[in-house]
């Protein structure tokens, strides 16, 4: 199948690892240029120079703090002008969950919650806004927000709030911007295999004395397919929602998780 994606440029917020990296790949080798946007600027730059040998694409690297207006501003300027416009915005961009048990509501800091809404929620805003006149000055776009599955289940008050508010923002965007050729959506990723969940589960396996396969097999065990997807799973996804083929879709969720057990989610 043709995607319809060769030519198209896109801004990957925090995609320089993890799901942010497998989309720049799989959107690279569908002929897109791609700009590697991550806080370190010799891993984006890393990423962007093996891209572009693979791929044969332009592949640039531009670093940001997705949580300060300015910094947001230079970037999504600086990509602008060296890809010659912005077709396609992905953002992955968020602060760092963290692997201990989250603080319940009462005991939840009002910093923790903060960064999480300012990095997360307020960085999507601030980097949709930058490029929706590009996309709206060329009548065609996509914006494909990643979010969490956190949203869907109590015991993490900082990101059921802010992945919910993903979801609000997104919709928000979809309705303002009707009519002019830019759709929207949300990808709720569950538990991904990446860098940081495979350094995860080597630490938890080392702890308990099990292998990594072991580990790594409790939790594709708990869902319906048996496997843990990783994070080309979630760019396979996200790189269909980004092409010209996903206009049906705008300002929807598409929740991936492998297959959620006992779960009926409206």
């Amino acid at each position: 199948m043709d995607l319809q994606l060769k030519g198209k440029r896109a801004l990957i917020a925090g995609g320089s690892m993890g799901i942010g990296k497998a989309v720049a790949e799989g959107l690279a080798a569908e002929g897109v240029d791609v700009a590697i946007v991550g806080r370190t600027r010799e891993t984006a730059e890393a990423l962007a120079t093996g891209i572009a040998a693979t791929h044969g694409v332009r592949a640039i690297a531009s670093t940001c703090d997705t949580g300060i207006d300015a910094s947001v501003a230079a970037m999504v300027a600086d990509v602008a002008e060296r890809l010659g416009g912005i077709d396609i915005v992905v953002n992955c961009a968020a602060e760092p969950a963290g692997q201990k048990k989250p603080p319940s509501t009462a005991e939840l800091d009002h910093a923790h919650l903060d960064r999480h809404m300012n990095v997360k929620v307020m960085g999507y805003l601030r980097v949709a806004q930058g490029a929706m006149p590009h996309m709206v000055g060329a009548g065609w776009g996509r914006i494909i927000n990643v979010s969490g599955t956190g949203m869907y289940r109590p015991g993490d008050t900082a990101g059921a709030i802010r992945n919910a508010g993903v979801v609000a923002l997104t919709k928000n965007l979809a309705h303002d911007l009707a009519g002019t050729g830019v759709t929207t959506s949300v990808v709720h990723p569950g538990m991904t295999r990446t860098e940081k969940v495979d350094a995860m589960l080597e630490a938890r396996a080392a702890a308990a004395g099990r292998s990594f396969d072991e580990e790594l097999g409790v939790l594709a065990g708990a869902t319906l397919n048996g496997v843990l997807p990783d994070a080309r799973d979630m760019a396979n996804i996200i790189v269909f929602l980004a092409s010209p083929l996903s206009s049906a879709i705008n300002g929807e969720v598409i929740t991936a998780t492998g297959g959620r057990p006992g779960v009926i989610a409206y």
